[in-house]
């Protein structure tokens, strides 16, 4: 029977540099394959694909949301190595009204990708 494994978006930016600041140098992502306009970076399952091309990254800034475990210890690591990419809106993991905990980076460019941990469910 087939089975969907994952989905993998393409954030699209000015300059390759910068979407490798964020995800390599911010995120501790691995690069998997790199040539003049895509690279494929990876870190514990999580694959994006950073393009250049200033054509859509004047178009699409997205937002992007990982779930994760251990979200304070991502947090600490995150912080340590880069805290000029903490979201100004949402720098500490903080509980939200849905009751997931979060918290958020921002680069220069305005891509925002929010980590997210859900509570255990009740038995």
């Amino acid at each position: 029977m087939p089975s969907m494994l994952r989905l993998i978006p393409k954030v699209f930016f000015n300059r390759m540099e910068e979407g490798l600041d964020l995800f390599v140098h911010g995120l501790g992502c691995q690069v998997l394959y790199q040539d003049d306009s895509l690279a494929v970076v990876e870190r514990e399952g999580v694959k994006v694909y950073v393009v250049e091309s200033p054509e859509y990254a004047a178009k699409d800034r997205p937002e992007l949301a990982i779930e994760t475990q251990g979200i304070d210890a991502l947090h600490q690591e995150i912080s340590a190595r880069r805290p000029d990419l903490l979201h100004p809106n949402l720098p500490r993991v903080t509980k939200r009204p849905w009751g997931a905990l979060e918290f958020s980076l921002l680069d220069k460019t305005h891509v925002c990708i929010v980590f997210r941990q859900w509570p255990e469910p009740k038995l």
